[in-house]
């Protein structure tokens, strides 16, 4: 009996595991494809570490490792290794709780950072001619200016146009409002997407844990 569960434990987490490494390979494609298409870092250089793209590349990387980690601790029944991955994924959830409570407590600061960083790239792309990346964002967006279009003075950029450039033909709404609309929109999916990865979190730990004890008792798998 104890074998039965040792082996339904076994492949249960090397299943799990494996689909885990091919979703963070999924998620690391993802920040590959955003870093290389969507520019908004760039406007805000200060925060540039925060962005999206960054934050999926280092996500996919982790995901990865932890899960390939766990697949070959269960695999091969190494009970160090199911140690290390129950450890890095104990340190893991204290870090996405942990980010969480200080980007609630942050959130005012963090949208004035993120409008101040706009308003000042803004005014320097206004007096040159490095207009590329706040084309490239108000053409995706469809927004223009940080505000909206009298941001730009006089000087209306093409990408702010829907048909032709004068004030009655800009995109009436702000890049910021933009970003924060589409934020909203996306809260609750963000919020049940971290309380559905705490949950798997806290099923892989109890796995390798479960799997570390019985291989324990049992006396299989190798040694610590």
């Amino acid at each position: 009996m104890a074998q039965r569960c040792l082996k339904c434990l076994k492949f249960t987490m090397c299943a799990a595991n494996f689909l885990c490494f091919i979703c963070g390979v999924a998620v690391l494609g993802l920040g590959i494809w955003l870093l290389m298409n969507f520019r908004m870092a760039v406007l805000t250089p200060s925060l540039a570490s925060f962005n999206m793209a960054n934050i999926l590349l280092v996500s996919g990387i982790i995901i990865t490792c932890v899960s390939f980690l766990g697949f070959m601790g269960a695999l091969k029944e190494n009970r160090c290794l199911l140690l290390t991955f129950f450890l890095l994924l104990f340190l893991l959830m204290l870090m996405e709780l942990t980010a969480a409570c200080i980007l609630l407590i942050n959130e005012s600061q963090i949208g004035d950072k993120v409008k101040e960083e706009l308003f000042r790239d803004l005014q320097k792309a206004n007096s040159t001619e490095g207009m590329g990346n706040w084309d490239l964002v108000q053409n995706k967006l469809g927004c223009c200016g940080v505000n909206n279009y009298t941001d730009w003075g006089t000087n209306i950029p093409n990408s702010c146009c829907v048909s032709s450039c004068n004030g009655s033909a800009a995109y009436k709404t702000g890049c910021l409002e933009v970003l924060k609309n589409r934020f909203e929109e996306n809260y609750l999916t963000t919020g049940i997407s971290v309380i559905v990865i705490c949950i798997i979190e806290v099923l892989g730990m109890c796995f390798a844990m479960t799997l570390f004890c019985h291989i324990s008792k049992s006396g299989l798998g190798y040694k610590l």
